[in-house]
Formats: structure tokens, sequence, C-alpha cells
């Protein structure tokens, strides 16, 4: 017999906060790029109203997908009845709400890049599974975390970011790509994957065009690499399984390629703290779900 009151790891698993620490990582990434100066208030500002937008987009995420989980993956929560739907979404618009306040209160700019995100949010929500084009829209939410980061503190948005930005959007869409084929636990067409270059070049290029290139900086660049290769080779090879492993570690390699930008700043305890998040990333995946 059920218990009345949902269990924490429900909680856990709906708001998939294995990958907290990826937007965590964000926004020291979007603060860093954009040159800011380090502000407590602003931090926390960030770090809390980013928090959660992702748990409230998770739990929304869920009480949309709720009829199509039924189906497809009724180990998710409200199809095995631990929640009910209305609950759930209830909860993520809460926090959505909450985040939206927090920001603006931090600064007027933030509050209002926050609602686009916002948006981008509920349209992947609503849409990811009823659009081809849905990856995008993941690549926009992940977008406008840097730049929400970046003007929580009141910094330019300058080209460092906005590079910076786009290397990020395009290896979320790859990834996002990959997770539309997890439930099937296979992958179709691969030449979207290709998409997943550009943040290595944004990576050199951030590399070579900032101070002389730090030996954290290219072990980063490598770690990711490595770790992207694997991931790919995981989704080339197919076997049971692969897919969904391969996901969780590219969500995971967010981080490192938010450390490897810092680190091409010489801003090596951000860096540091970066990869310690991909690291946590892939420790907290063995506890609840990243997916």
């Amino acid at each position: 017999m059920k218990s009345a009151t949902p269990g924490f790891h429900i909680w856990l698993e709906l708001g998939r906060v294995s990958n907290l620490p990826t937007v965590w990582s964000n926004v020291l990434a979007g603060a860093v790029l954009a040159g800011a100066a380090w502000q407590m208030e602003a931090l926390a500002a960030a770090l809390g109203a980013l928090t959660l937008f992702y748990l409230g987009g998770m739990y929304l995420n869920d009480a949309c997908d709720a009829n199509i989980d039924a189906r497809e993956r009724a180990n998710r929560p409200i199809p095995r009845g631990d929640i009910d739907r209305l609950t759930v979404a209830l909860i993520g618009a809460t926090m959505l709400g909450l985040g939206a306040l927090v920001l603006f209160l931090c600064r007027v700019e933030a509050g209002v890049t926050g609602l686009a995100l916002i948006a981008a949010i509920l349209g992947y929500d609503w849409w990811h599974k009823r659009i081809g084009w849905s990856p995008l829209l993941m690549g926009a939410c992940r977008l406008l975390t840097y730049v929400t980061a970046a003007l929580a503190f009141n910094a330019t948005l300058g080209e460092a970011l906005l590079w910076g930005a786009l290397g990020l959007t395009c290896h979320v869409v790859g990834l996002t790509y990959a997770a539309r084929q997890e439930a099937y636990d296979r992958l179709g067409a691969v030449w979207p994957l290709g998409v997943m270059a550009i943040p290595v070049v944004v990576m050199i290029v951030a590399m070579l065009t900032g101070p002389f290139p730090s030996l954290l900086a290219l072990c980063l660049w490598i770690a990711y690499l490595a770790w992207c290769g694997r991931c790919l080779w995981l989704l080339f090879r197919r076997a049971p399984g692969d897919v969904p492993r391969a996901v969780v570690g590219l969500i995971a390699a967010i981080s490192l390629y938010d450390a490897t930008l810092m680190a091409s700043l010489d801003a090596n305890l951000p860096a540091l703290l970066a990869a310690g998040a991909f690291i946590a990333t892939l420790a907290l995946q063995r506890v609840t779900s990243g997916t």
C-alpha cells in the first residue's frame, strides 16, 4: 500500500536533481564570460532562481508527459501513481514564479530574460514530443541561463559570453536530439550530432584568443573531448542501454565545457568548481536518474 505522502526520493526523481550541478556551473560561466565583478547577492540570486527554473521545468515536463510516459516510461512517478499530475504541475509552476520574482528583485534586466527563459522552458515541456526541432528550445534554455546569470551580476553581454553561449547551445541541441531516442534505446540519423563540433571549435578559439592557454584549460579541453568522444561512441555502437548512458554522460559534460571556457580566461577557481560539478553530476546520477 502506497504512502499518502510522496517520499523524498520522489521529489528528487521528479526534479532530476542529479543534473543540477550543470546549472550551477552555467551560472559561474555566465558571470565569468561576461567579466562580472563578484557579488554574493547576485550570485545567490542567480543560483537560487536558476535552480528553481530547472526544478520547475523538470516537474512540468513530467506533468506534460504524463500520458506519454504511461505508455513509454511507466516507471516515472506519475504513471506509477506516487503523485498526481495536478500536484506536480502546481509545484512546478510555483517554482518558476518564485524564480522570476527573485530575478526581478535582483535586477530588472535579469527578470526580463528570466521570463524569456520561462517561455523557452514551457515551450519545450509542451512541444518537445510533438515537434522535431524541440532540441533548439532546450538549447535556448541553456543559452538564456548564461545570459540571465550575467545580467543578474549587471554585466555586459560581450562577445566572449555570446560565443560561449552559442557553443553551449550546440552541445545541448546535440544531446537533446539523442535524448529524444532514449525511450526506444536507439538512435536514428546521426548527422544532427555534427552540431557538437561547434563547442569544440568555440573552446579552441577561446584558448587562442584569451590569455596564454593554461595547462588547466588544455587539460579540461582534452577531458571534454575524451568524455564526449566516449559518449558519442556509445551512441554509434547502439548496444542495449547505450543511448541512456550516452545522454546522461553528455549532460554531465556541460560542466566540463563551462570549466574549459573559464580556465581559458584564467578564472581557475570557478573552472575547478565547474570541473567538480561534472564529477558531482556523475556521482548523483548513480543516486537518481538524470533523464
